[in-house]
């Protein structure tokens, strides 16, 4: 999907331009790596096949077979994990390319989708709380737990949800650049909104593996 598929956007990852009095404090996409490991499992899959590939080689051996032999059974399985790794690939490059994140002074703003785009918007008035988790990859998730009685559906938000949280869906920013200095703006912007206190060393963004607690953000599972 190019972008000229988004020129209905007055503001790109916006559906209308925001009303008087809302500011647009952030934009940002997710990194490619961050979700080709973590959501589409490239490094787990590839793992995978390479173990089946060396046990196909193994057992034709074991079997009797000569090298030679061995070398074109694996030839013979070669393509299903070129194409399955090709179009997890694939996958992971649509979406980073179609998914962008958009905190306001008011909400936070997701739009993402492949063949049919979604925007959603969650107004901080619906949030309760949010964490923040770090990855070894140099990227972070924070995700929304909302409140209210409307919630949006898990597979509606995947893989934009947090995992595993079916029964009470939290939107989740996957695979952040950056994800510290992001939940510190995000933190900032809801303690502004909502007139929280929030104490300035709750939110601990000095170790790039913990997880950041605050008031208003929570710590992640």
């Amino acid at each position: 999907m190019s972008h000229d598929d988004f020129n209905f956007e007055p503001i790109p990852g916006l559906p209308e331009r925001p009303p008087e009095g809302e500011e647009i404090l952030w934009q940002g996409a997710p990194s490619w790596s961050g979700l080709a490991l973590r959501v589409f499992h490239l490094c787990k899959v590839s793992i995978y096949f390479t173990i089946l590939l060396t046990w196909v080689g193994v057992t034709t051996v074991y079997d009797g077979g000569t090298a030679t032999q061995a070398m074109y059974a694996i030839t013979q399985m070669l393509p299903f994990p070129v194409i399955g790794i090709g179009l997890l690939a694939i996958l992971t490059t649509l979406y980073q390319k179609t998914t962008i994140y958009t905190i306001t002074n008011k909400r936070v703003v997701m739009r993402f989708g492949i063949a049919l785009s979604l925007c959603v918007g969650f107004p901080f008035k619906q949030v309760k709380g949010a964490s923040l988790r770090e990855c070894g990859d140099g990227t972070g998730d924070i995700a929304l737990q909302m409140t209210g009685p409307e919630k949006i559906a898990y597979l509606n938000m995947w893989p934009f949800a947090r995992p595993w949280c079916f029964k009470m869906p939290e939107p989740m920013m996957r695979s952040l650049p950056e994800a510290a200095q992001v939940a510190v703006l995000l933190k900032d912007a809801y303690k502004a909104e909502q007139g929280a206190t929030i104490n300035s060393d709750d939110l601990n963004t000095d170790h790039a593996v913990d997880h950041s607690t605050a008031p208003g953000m929570v710590a992640a599972e």
